[in-house]
């Protein structure tokens, strides 16, 4: 296996949380202004554009003020014909192919998807609904033919239920299962690379990420933090105060996500640009060019929003990576999915599989309407068992553990009366990575398979998306 110490490039990678158009109002700039600073003003054109420009005399607050208002944070892109509009223009060749990286290629995004899903108000009007937000993003890989990566995004739900409200806390509900169940069911599509909404993490969302999902691009550790925005400071949202920020991937610790340890999963930074936190800077740049001349291979990453203006993030990036090329000859940089960025950084190379990881075999009839599932992986797997996926008859879906024969090996699922009946089911998912990242699905039909056998095996297909 090479060694990435003697790997002396820097992999950009791109993240951008893909969530769709963003529409907010000027009473609701203003009402945003009033919940971070309490500052209530009446809402008008005037005011807010005298906020921009630090003219009103705020106390001290005026440049924390004018940061959140700035023309650049709130110019969103509110409908899909803006995004789209704003798509058509980045991803062109021209615009990929502006700055080629030290191989002569061109610009790569990742698309973190999420599904808005859960609301019962949604002031903003996103676009809620599974897979609509995935759905166009995995359209636009395949109409452009590019490299750009498909991958994970997630945002618990408020307890309020409403659309405009962020939380931490990923057990509110059942969302996070049911989003996974869909992509695996409907789409035969199972993550690898998570963002996490807001950047922000806690015990909660390190374990539950710990089983599934190999790497995560979320860490902020920055010297940016403006307590005056009191959304933001002590720790609210993004809290990465004592996570390494010297560009290092590490495996974090059990009990504090913040600190390396021994999980399985690996944890990457990404600075923002184009917002208001953990700003990426040239001095950023340039710490990651000095670690690759020193260390070896490293991953440099900025994320950003899709209901934002993306080319601008990506032409001050590169205004600041010219600066900094000069100076370091003897390291490259690539613009990079951020799946071969992991392992190139991690591993050294980047190997796709040989090999179908899963295989599922479906027993026959024991005694009455009970049927025993097997599922084997022919090398462990990241997680300690797959996600099984389950939709009923009725249409419901549904996350269940399964029964551990060998760990790491070999799982059962009993359909029975404690569990679903075999005539409940309608189709059955499984799911995992391996552990250089790449996801394993297997999908089939239930009412299919007992009318063809009575005893079934199949092997897992790697998602095409997942390839390169």
């Amino acid at each position: 296996m090479p060694d990435p110490r003697h790997d002396h490039t820097v992999y950009i990678v791109h993240c951008t949380d893909a969530e769709g158009p963003l529409y907010e109002s000027l009473e609701a700039t203003f009402q945003r202004l009033a919940d971070i600073f309490g500052i209530t003003l009446p809402p008008s054109r005037d005011t807010l554009r005298k906020l921009q420009r630090g003219e009103m005399d705020l106390g001290g607050l005026e440049q924390d003020v004018a940061r959140v208002v700035h023309p650049r944070l709130i110019t969103y892109n509110d409908t899909w014909d803006k995004v789209d509009a704003m798509l058509e223009r980045i991803t062109s060749k021209a615009f990929r192919q502006a700055v080629p990286d030290s191989a002569g290629g061109g610009w790569v995004y990742n698309w973190c998807c999420i599904d808005h899903v859960g609301y019962e108000t949604n002031p903003r009007r996103r676009d809620c609904g599974y897979h609509n937000i995935f759905d166009h993003y995995r359209r636009l890989i395949q109409e452009t033919g590019s490299s750009d990566g498909l991958h994970f995004h997630f945002h618990p739900s408020h307890p309020s239920k409403a659309g405009h409200r962020s939380a931490t806390f990923y057990f509110h509900d059942l969302k996070f299962y049911q989003v996974l169940a869909r992509r695996i069911i409907d789409r035969q599509w199972f993550p690898s690379v998570n963002r996490a909404g807001l950047q922000t993490e806690r015990p909660d969302s390190n374990w539950l990420l710990e089983q599934w999902i190999p790497f995560d691009i979320s860490n902020m550790a920055s010297e940016d933090l403006p307590s005056a925005q009191s959304d933001l400071g002590e720790g609210m949202s993004g809290d990465w105060r004592r996570a390494p920020n010297d560009w290092s991937v590490y495996q974090p610790h059990h009990d504090d996500y913040q600190i390396p340890g021994n999980c399985r999963r690996y944890i990457a930074r990404s600075l923002n640009l184009g917002t208001r936190i953990g700003l990426l800077t040239e001095h950023e740049v340039r710490k990651a060019f000095e670690r690759a001349r020193r260390h070896g291979a490293t991953l440099l990453s900025f994320a950003d929003h899709d209901f934002r203006d993306l080319g601008e993030n990506v032409q001050e990036f590169l205004g600041m990576l010219k600066q900094v090329v000069t100076d370091y000859p003897d390291v490259q940089f690539r613009y990079a999915e951020a799946r071969e960025a992991m392992n190139r950084v991690i591993f050294g190379d980047y190997q796709e599989p040989t090999r179908n990881l899963l295989s599922v075999k479906l027993g026959p009839a024991r005694r009455g309407d009970t049927r025993l599932l097997t599922i084997e992986a022919n090398e462990p797997t990241f997680g300690p068992q797959p996600f099984l996926a389950i939709r009923t008859r009725d249409g419901q879906y549904h996350h269940d553990n399964l029964d551990f024969q060998t760990p790491w090996s070999t799982w059962t699922y009993t359909f029975h009366e404690d569990s679903f009946l075999w005539d409940q089911v309608d189709t059955i998912g499984v799911a995992t990575n391996d552990r250089r990242g790449f996801p394993h699905v297997v999908c089939f039909n239930a009412k299919e398979l007992t009318e063809s056998t009575e005893d079934l095996s199949i092997s897992a297909a790697v998602p095409l998306e997942h390839r390169r």
